[in-house]
Formats: structure tokens, sequence, C-alpha cells
């Protein structure tokens, strides 16, 4: 997996994450999750919360394929008050 390439979108409480994947393995990924940690960033930089969300893989990965996307990451507005943004800095995948 890349790194998340973070893009803002035009709500506080949202953002686009993108992904890249690649199957180094004999046999194809058939399912799996992203988990995405999304941080709750105050106007001084203070990290005041982390809240996770799961997406399924974008499966089927061929074996020795790359695969890319894009989600857009969003919190409940009310989590987000005005002044704070959001950064999903943390992603895990489960490949099954």
């Amino acid at each position: 997996m890349s790194a998340p390439v973070r893009e803002p979108t035009d709500q506080r409480w949202c953002e686009k994450v993108t992904l890249g994947f690649r199957n180094s393995g004999g046999t194809a990924v058939r399912s799996g999750t992203v988990t995405f940690g999304t941080h709750v960033i105050g106007a001084l930089g203070i990290d005041w919360a982390t809240v996770e969300s799961t997406e399924k893989l974008p499966a089927p990965i061929g074996a020795g394929k790359r695969k890319k996307q894009t989600w857009t990451v969003c919190l409940d507005a009310w989590r987000v008050p005005l002044g704070m943004h959001v950064e999903t800095r943390d992603v895990t995948v489960r490949w099954e």
C-alpha cells in the first residue's frame, strides 16, 4: 500500500484520500478492508480526536497487479466545529 495522498474538499469535515495498492503475491486478492483513522485537528494544531471508518478494498487485485482508488472520508459535521479540520493520517489494510 502507498502512503495516503490527501486532498481537501469544500466541507471541513471531509477529505479525499487516495491509496495505491500492489499485489506482490502469487494469487489474486479477492477481498479485504481499508480502515481510515481520521484526526480532528484544532486551529492551533491540537489533535482533539481520532475517528475510525472502514471501507471495502478495491478487489480483486490480480497477482503482480496495481490498483489505485480514492475515497471521500467524512466525519459527522458536529464532530468538526468551526475552525477545525480533519486529517486522515492512519490507514491500515486487511487483505483476504
